[in-house]
């Protein structure tokens, strides 16, 4: 069986600096640190939400990174044409797949367009982190998010470093993800909603029960 399971949430801000505060003042904790993407322009923080029915699992604070020479091409998640002037706010999710490339054609196949697989690196001081992620050429999100750009890790995952923060997600849910599209990555740990956002996300924290929405 090869399922798809939630890796990561993505929360996008206009600044590092505003996703810090954000998630200070909103989840009560201080991510922890992240690392620079040059190929994206982008930089992010991180912070461990897992628990047993999320394994691994963790939050994303992602932003453009204003040190970074712009990208060749745009940059993912569609960073580039998000209005964040409200504030912080969750935009996507990364799924955790063991078998990349045939969830990808699964995908196609299901009329998807769920990108082309790009490798990344990054060095930490616990060693390098490598995965490939799917990346659409136009950086554009399907089903308004709810549909997740798929990764594959090669050696370490991120969270394997990560302390508790004390923030656990309780429960998750991605509604409009197409029904023969959920078939081909059989989603596990993901709940859908009638009439719902395209993302749910429901965290205990410091600060009491807290749900983010797209």
């Amino acid at each position: 069986m090869t399922f798809v399971v939630l890796d990561h949430l993505v929360m996008a801000a206009a600044s590092l600096e505003q996703g810090v505060a954000w998630c200070e003042q909103t989840l009560g904790v201080t991510p922890g640190p992240g690392g620079r993407h040059p190929l994206m322009g982008t930089h992010n923080r991180l912070l461990k939400i897992a628990t047993p029915a999320y394994p691994q699992a963790y939050l994303e604070i992602l932003a453009i990174d204003p040190a970074a020479s712009a990208p060749p091409r745009p940059r993912w998640f569609g960073l580039d044409t998000l209005d964040l002037s409200a504030g912080p706010r969750l935009i996507h999710w990364v799924g955790r797949s063991p078998m990349l490339d045939m969830h990808r054609w699964g995908l196609i196949t299901v009329g998807c367009k769920p990108g082309d697989p790009v490798d990344f690196t990054r060095d930490t001081p616990q060693g390098p982190l490598k995965w490939q992620l799917l990346v659409r050429e136009d950086g554009a999100l399907e089903c308004q998010g709810a549909l997740p750009s798929l990764i594959q890790w090669h050696g370490a995952h991120p969270t394997d470093t990560m302390p508790d923060s004390g923030v656990a997600l309780n429960a998750f849910a991605a509604h409009g993800v197409p029904p023969r599209a959920r078939e081909v990555l059989r989603l596990r740990g993901v709940g859908t909603l009638a009439d719902a956002p395209p993302l749910r996300a429901t965290l205990s924290t410091p600060r009491g029960e807290v749900t983010l929405s797209a």
